[in-house]
């Protein structure tokens, strides 16, 4: 009879097991699926592929005539990003790269970020383990005379109980509340890291925006000074021919004019150039006081970036990643909010020995354990808070909803950083040509004025407008170079960066080449936080 019990009992237990598993089973968690977005076929304003039809036609970015420049593959988001900068073969901009991965405190602090989101997630997993404590010590309690089934003139009993236990509780994850938590706060981590990627290709792109609006500084620079000795021997001319009587003093001091006006113009270069190099010590984890960059001219940039397909960009940009995973979040924790509805299971109990005496704590005789409502054991139904459950499972869903759009606007904002940027390039190209033949034109129309005024057939104000317009031209080819550069740069950011072994190019090569396996030369986050 007895073992008749025993085993019934153990049958109520299992059965009892059986259906807390179904009940953990049973998550009120919506299934996550990732919204639809509108996906163009292909960039509107991608280069024309080499057969004459529009890239819209073209099957992949591998057929377009810049495809040897950049060779892609088909990376997720969290694959590491390449040593994309390399594709420009400037030694400088490589080494500053490496600084500012090593050295960037914003980097630094994007990766503590991570770091605290994954302890945050392996807290949400704790929940899943029975909590156990240990605990010592006297407890002094007074007994009523009722509670001892004494007559009421009897009186109450005092005295000390000691006790050593060991205690225990654990939450059933019941319709996936533990569950929820967790995929919310797993969804978080990866947001986490996407951002942290989203910061390091931000950093990378500053940092070399950064050095070629240096470098088109020192261009900038370096025409001036030319400039200025340039207008230093005009003046010894204009000087000779006032003392040899030639001219009046007027042309004199016109001449002083423009040797003044360019070394004003040449000081506020400097001033910018000065502000900039600065802001590139920054970027490097450099005190400014600290760091100084040898003057270079601007290198024309030959390299051309393929842009792919509209639909690989939600895969490449970590930004558009970071905002997906937001939205997953936002739905586990509609789930969340939707298990507060449901019943609760909190199971506790505790385990040990208590005595009146200290000396006897430690006897067989004296174990002890509890389990039941006493100790916490409670399955709950909420029944009514007021509409307090009600009003955060719309804010959950609200806050879903917010996210979608969020979303859908950041992957609408990447297709159009990336038609600027290909429309800048591609429009860049023409306008460079055309300044160049600008530049051309001016150079040939100052010599002929200086050799007409130098022979007495034209009035110096010729020859400065000459200058003038030398200077203005090759200015103007010195900011579209940098212009060119930049948004070359600016282009790798909207794609959301480079994968491979990738170099410069003079000429389109037609041929596809074999993609690329995905670089590793992005520090992880969790390296970054060692560092």
């Amino acid at each position: 009879m007895k073992r008749f019990e025993s085993l019934s009992g153990w049958g109520r237990a299992a059965a009892s097991g059986l259906l807390l598993a179904l009940l953990a089973a049973c998550s009120v968690e919506p299934t996550y699926k990732r919204p639809e977005v509108d996906t163009p076929t292909a960039f509107k304003e991608a280069p024309v592929a080499a057969s004459g039809a529009s890239a819209a036609s073209a099957p992949s970015a591998a057929s377009a005539p810049d495809a040897g420049t950049w060779k892609t593959a088909q990376p997720a988001d969290d694959a590491h990003r390449g040593e994309w900068w390399k594709i420009f073969g400037d030694a400088q901009l490589d080494a500053l790269e490496e600084q500012a991965a090593a050295a960037n405190q914003d980097l630094k602090a994007a990766a503590a970020r991570v770091q605290q989101a994954r302890a945050v997630t392996r807290a949400a997993k704790s929940d899943w383990f029975p909590k156990i404590d240990a605990g010592f010590g006297p407890t002094r309690e007074r007994a009523s005379a009722a509670s001892q089934f004494l007559p009421d003139s009897a009186g109450g009993t005092t005295g000390t109980i000691w006790r050593a236990q060991v205690g225990a509780s654990y939450e059933a994850d019941l319709f996936g509340r533990v569950g929820s938590n967790v995929n919310a706060s797993r969804a978080d981590e990866q947001q986490s890291e996407a951002l942290f990627r989203s910061v390091q290709l931000s950093l990378q792109a500053d940092v070399a925006q950064n050095y070629f609006q240096l470098r088109e500084l020192d261009t900038d620079q370096d025409l001036y000074r030319r400039t200025v000795a340039l207008r230093e021997d005009t003046l010894k001319l204009v000087e000779r021919r006032f003392k040899e009587g030639d001219i009046s003093e007027l042309d004199v001091s016109r001449a002083r004019n423009e040797l003044a006006s360019a070394r004003a113009d040449a000081v506020g270069v400097a001033r910018q150039r000065a502000a900039s190099e600065h802001s590139l010590a920054i970027l490097l984890g450099k005190p400014p006081a600290d760091f100084s960059f040898a003057e270079a001219p601007l290198v024309p940039v030959a390299a051309r970036v393929p842009p792919g397909l509209p639909s690989a960009l939600l895969e490449r940009r970590p930004d558009v990643s970071a905002a997906e995973r937001a939205m997953a979040a936002a739905n586990a924790r509609v789930g969340l909010a939707k298990s507060a509805f449901f019943p609760k299971l909190d199971i506790t109990g505790a385990f040990g020995y208590e005595s009146a005496t200290l000396g006897n704590l430690f006897m067989w005789s004296s174990r002890a354990f509890i389990l039941g409502p006493f100790a916490g054991t409670a399955l709950t139904l909420p029944l009514f808070d007021g509409g307090r459950r009600k009003a955060n499972l719309a804010q959950a869903r609200a806050k879903y909803d917010e996210d979608v759009a969020q979303y859908r606007q950041q992957v609408l904002v990447a297709f159009r950083e990336v038609e600027d940027n290909l429309a800048d390039l591609r429009l860049l190209d023409d306008q460079m040509r055309e300044q160049n033949n600008a530049v051309q034109a001016s150079q040939r129309a100052a010599r002929l004025s200086r050799t007409q005024y130098t022979e007495g057939a034209v009035s110096y104000l010729d020859v400065i407008d000459g200058e003038r317009q030398v200077l203005n031209t090759q200015l103007q080819a010195s900011h579209l170079q940098g212009t060119q550069a930049v948004a070359t740069v600016n282009l790798i950011r909207a794609l959301g960066g480079g994968w491979g072994d990738m170099a410069a190019s003079d000429t389109a090569v037609g041929s596809a080449a074999p993609a690329a396996t995905p670089a590793s030369s992005a520090a992880p986050a969790d390296q970054v936080a060692r560092r």
